[in-house]
């Protein structure tokens, strides 16, 4: 790495882009202890500090017209409470960049293939899965999805310094992919649920764990189904850069 990339928060194998220059030297912050997340973005480079989100992700679902906003709409409120509280405790120390993504699963997604609107189809609901509360949510939850297709959802909301009130820009994305369930017998779902693996994940399941015999195919980013879409990520990074003129310069 070249020594004006040289940062605790940027690793040597980043590439050197406008977007990784700019956040060489300053501070980084994940919103969240997942080590998924944390993973993913060393994959590109980064390595943020951690200081998990207090924000106590009691949104109505039922609240929001278009059901993809659920989560972003928590990524930013997890942004704004780390944001606001680190700027608190040492205004000399703010963070320069904050991360924040929460992922959510829904049943009964249409297959790619279907041009057919949920509207026309009233007898099918989509319903929307975080983490099981415990065993008996988990087999639950991996019954409905067995041998069907589900869409997994992750927003994602970046906080940074500006001048003007309230003293923090916010930028988000959403990125969906598909997940094809195959069709398991029930004493498999039933073993992956007594291995406990599910329990803290959205939808009951980790594809990237044993979780991963339980489905046939992805479509879409599989970084997104970990977790973190770490492509559209780099890219709204790149996007701000090109984009936000003051992005970064305070």
């Amino acid at each position: 790495m070249s020594r004006e990339l040289s940062s605790q928060h940027i690793l040597p194998h980043a590439l050197p882009v406008p977007a990784v220059k700019k956040l060489a030297g300053k501070r980084i912050v994940l919103a969240s202890n997942s080590p998924r997340r944390r993973d993913i973005l060393r994959t590109i480079g980064l390595a943020p500090d951690i200081i998990p989100s207090t924000f106590e992700e009691d949104l109505s679902p039922a609240s929001f017209v278009d059901i993809h906003e659920y989560p972003v709409s928590t990524a930013s409120h997890k942004a704004v409470e780390v944001y606001e509280r680190l700027v608190a405790e040492d205004p000399d120390n703010a963070p320069d960049l904050v991360i924040a993504a929460d992922t959510v699963v829904l049943t009964h997604a249409q297959p790619s293939t279907s041009q057919t609107d949920y509207t026309l189809l009233p007898s099918i609901g989509q319903e929307l899965l975080e983490k099981p509360k415990d065993k008996a949510d988990n087999l639950r939850m991996l019954m409905d999805l067995n041998g069907q297709v589900c869409e997994v959802v992750t927003g994602v909301t970046v906080a940074y310094p500006i001048l003007t009130a309230p003293g923090y820009g916010l930028h988000s994305i959403d990125e969906r992919s598909l997940v094809y369930f195959a069709d398991n017998p029930k004493h498999i779902l039933q073993a992956y649920v007594d291995s406990g693996e599910g329990l803290d994940r959205a939808g009951g399941f980790a594809i990237q764990g044993m979780g991963g015999i339980l489905v046939r195919k992805v479509e879409g980013d599989y970084r997104n189904v970990v977790g973190f879409p770490m492509a559209s990520f780099f890219k709204l990074l790149d996007a701000l850069v090109e984009e936000e003129e003051d992005f970064l310069e305070m």
